[in-house]
Order: C-alpha cells, then structure tokens, then sequence
C-alpha cells in the first residue's frame, strides 16, 4: 500500500523578497522555539501512518500543521478562523 503524500514544507524555503523566511521571523521570536519543538522531539508517525488515501490533493505536513496550532494556542487564539487570519 502506498501512503499518502503530503504538500512539501520548507521553513527555510527561499523565496524572492525577502531570501528566506527566517528573515521574516526574529531570532528570539516564540514560533522559533514552537518549530524546534515540532521538527525535533515531537512524535508524529501515527498521524503521517493514518493518512493512507492517494485519493485527492496531498494534504499539508502534519508537523506543520501541529507547529501552526502550537503557536496559535500559545498566543492565545482557538478559533479557527482567528487562526486563518
């Protein structure tokens, strides 16, 4: 069984203006430390396992979507739509 594929995340992804994404984020700036925390220690494998349909568009990176509600919660923000914004 082949499993299903996610949409390709790169924090360090180059984009035109500016170079890198890290410009956008200060060193010291929370969503690093929530990062280090989703790429490193945390495990995900169950929930890269369970998504097995091919069918459809590949869903995003689980790990970026733990480190996106990780950070939100942290700030303060629940709601989805506050998340979204």
């Amino acid at each position: 069984m082949i499993g299903k594929t996610f949409r390709d995340w790169q924090a360090d992804q180059v984009f035109l203006l500016p170079p890198s994404v890290d410009d956008f984020v200060p060193e010291d700036h929370p969503a690093r430390i929530v990062r280090e925390l989703v790429e490193e220690p945390l495990d995900l494998s169950s929930i890269m396992r369970s998504q097995s349909d091919a069918r459809g568009q590949p869903p995003y990176d689980p790990r970026m979507m733990a480190a996106l509600l990780f950070y939100a919660y942290s700030r303060g923000i629940y709601s989805s739509r506050e998340i979204a914004r």
